[in-house]
């Protein structure tokens, strides 16, 4: 059937085709339908599996590239498996709940969710360039999945047990001075000296920079100045030492990148690294290694904080989390002054080290 004519004057022409005249003329009509509604003519073999590919070439432009790579794990290993020979435009709502029904056997509510949004925004992005008349993913419900593994915090004896293993290294320090001020694992690895100041009353550190994309913190308010317990001050005088040596044995070999923590040759540690190192030390305290991650030092922090009876208003502020008055917001965007409360318990929980 002729719909029209393009603008250089050439007909345009749908065809259907099917097993009877009758199948033909319905798929001729449905063709036209979504002529007349706009959508473009698209191959009826687009699949699940090409729309995930898709976007997962074009769609996390900007992303950070450890992003990259675990959406590209989760898309060939739950999404592109089950669904992907799935021609799009038959995917249906119930064969999306099934799907989910079945993962939530095996995965935890948060990997549900976040599968469910790789199909969605890949379906999303197939739908803006007329590859499917409507995103299914959007009528169905992430279910409740297996219970994931909760983040823990450190007892005390385990924290002085894990302080006390920190040997003269760089991961030690790294294990002190997130256990002790309660930085973020992407603050420290993105520390650099300019941002250390051991020589002035109190000393501190500028937690101002992260290694996410940018190298922007998790937030705006993350952004903050803390003052540094003793013990702290006395590894990062040591690492200054030991980066020293590092950087004449490393010779012509060595980067300058001004980073607190660097490898043996002065370049960013990644988080396999800092995972390693720190779960050598946590075998050492006698904890068990496999149980533990670097993300938990934070979560220690706090738990000894607010053990040590320090209102939750202030460790808000002391781990960049968002306050809930507008003095303490307005107060968090001046970086100064020194916020010194988790210092001044950290001295009393854990004295300076002898020797």
């Amino acid at each position: 059937m002729t719909v029209g004519y393009s603008p250089a004057g050439k007909r345009i022409v749908k065809r259907g085709s099917g097993r009877t005249k009758t199948e033909a003329k319905n798929k001729l009509k449905e063709i036209i339908r979504d002529y007349d509604d706009g959508l473009a003519s698209t191959p009826h073999s687009y699949t699940v599996g090409q729309a995930v590919t898709d976007w997962l070439a074009y769609g996390l432009s900007g992303r950070d590239a450890s992003t990259v790579e675990t959406r590209r794990i989760l898309a060939t290993q739950h999404v592109i498996p089950a669904l992907g020979a799935r021609k799009l435009a038959k995917l249906s709502a119930e064969d999306v709940d099934q799907w989910l029904a079945e993962k939530a056997r095996t995965l935890s509510t948060r990997t549900l969710r976040d599968v469910r949004a790789i199909l969605s925004r890949s379906i999303a992005r197939a739908q803006a360039r007329d590859q499917v008349k409507r995103n299914v993913v959007l009528l169905c419900d992430t279910p409740v999945g297996q219970i994931g593994r909760p983040s823990k915090a450190l007892t005390l004896p385990e924290a002085e047990a894990l302080l006390a293993a920190s040997e003269d290294s760089t991961i030690g320090a790294y294990v002190v001075l997130s256990l002790l001020t309660g930085a973020r694992t992407e603050e420290l690895r993105a520390l650099t000296w300019a941002h250390v100041n051991l020589d002035v009353t109190p000393p501190h550190i500028m937690v101002w920079r992260s290694v996410r994309v940018g190298g922007d913190t998790k937030t705006r308010k993350s952004r903050r100045t803390l003052a540094l317990p003793q013990r702290c001050v006395d590894v990062l005088q040591a690492q200054k030492v030991r980066q020293a040596a590092a950087r004449r044995l490393a010779g012509a070999r060595w980067e300058s990148n001004d980073l607190v923590f660097a490898s043996e040759v002065g370049t960013a540690l990644d988080a396999a690294n800092v995972r390693r190192g720190f779960r050598r030390i946590a075998t050492t305290a006698g904890l068990p290694a496999k149980d533990w991650t670097p993300r938990e030092l934070r979560h220690s922090f706090v738990s000894l904080l607010s053990d040590d009876g320090v209102p939750i208003e202030q460790i808000s502020r002391l781990v960049g989390h968002s306050g809930t008055s507008v003095t303490e917001l307005v107060y968090r965007k001046q970086i100064r002054p020194v916020v010194e409360d988790g210092a001044t318990v950290m001295d009393r929980i854990f004295p300076r080290a002898s020797g």
